[in-house]
């Protein structure tokens, strides 16, 4: 059985005395996507970011390849890449600029900045400013920086949320690689077909609980054709977009 590069076991989370988060238990190996999929105010950003150790769960324990935040959270830190759903980017920067001072944070040569944005598909435009790039160009941006330094972990919130359908194409191309390349991927999405295709498993929030998970198989064989769409239906009570958007 593959060592697992994300153990969550009992995680809870309050707002003072609201809980919002309930006994979540998550894994990830090596070479794995996982996706957090549920309606807005499910709890997937919240639970993203406690992995990322941007903000504290109330309890529970959260390893990324043995370590823990709170034992050292420098070491912590250098198993994850992060993708947050939104970010401002510096003014009057340039791709290659912002993406070489991310790379001196990390420790991370210039030849592997080229790589990165060669990856991407931003090589040819690294030298323009990022405010002159299209939203799906930032994402790309983003998914970059969080891909530099090779992590063990890719936690990306709702990277695809508000794209086109070649962005989301082409995302789930990245995603791909990323597997191939060993790393343990963790992504949020409205998209179901974005689910579908990309992850291994599927985790539908509901309320900050786990309302039910599997693989897209596993979803198929439960609800039928309709599969993932079909279970957001079922579970939460309104039908999806037609773009499998919900």
């Amino acid at each position: 059985m593959a060592e697992n590069v994300l153990q969550v076991s009992d995680l809870h989370k309050k707002i003072g005395k609201q809980p919002i988060i309930h006994s979540v238990n998550l894994r990830i190996s090596r070479g794995q996507v996982l996706t957090l999929c549920g309606g807005n105010g499910a709890g997937k950003s919240t639970i993203l970011r406690m992995i990322a150790g941007i903000t504290q769960p109330t309890s529970g324990v959260i390893e990324v390849n043995g370590r823990k935040w709170k034992e050292n959270r420098t070491a912590y830190a250098q198993q994850i890449g992060y993708m947050p759903d939104d970010y401002l980017f510096g003014q009057g920067l340039s791709a290659e600029e912002t993406l070489v001072f991310w790379a001196s944070l990390r420790k991370v040569s210039k030849a592997r900045v080229l790589e990165t944005l060669e990856l991407v598909g931003l090589a040819d435009v690294r030298r323009k400013p990022v405010s002159s790039f299209s939203k799906g160009m930032r994402q790309r941006l983003l998914f970059a920086q969080a891909l530099l330094a090779k992590p063990a972990l890719l936690i990306m919130d709702e990277p695809t949320n508000g794209l086109d359908p070649y962005w989301m194409d082409s995302f789930v191309e990245l995603v791909r690689y990323a597997k191939r390349e060993g790393h343990a991927v963790l992504f949020s999405t409205h998209q179901l077909g974005v689910a579908e295709s990309a992850a291994d498993h599927v985790v539908f929030l509901k309320e900050g609980r786990i309302a039910e998970e599997g693989t897209a198989e596993s979803f198929r064989e439960a609800y039928g054709p309709g599969g993932l769409q079909a279970a957001f239906s079922k579970l939460f009570g309104y039908r999806t977009g037609g773009d499998g958007g919900i």
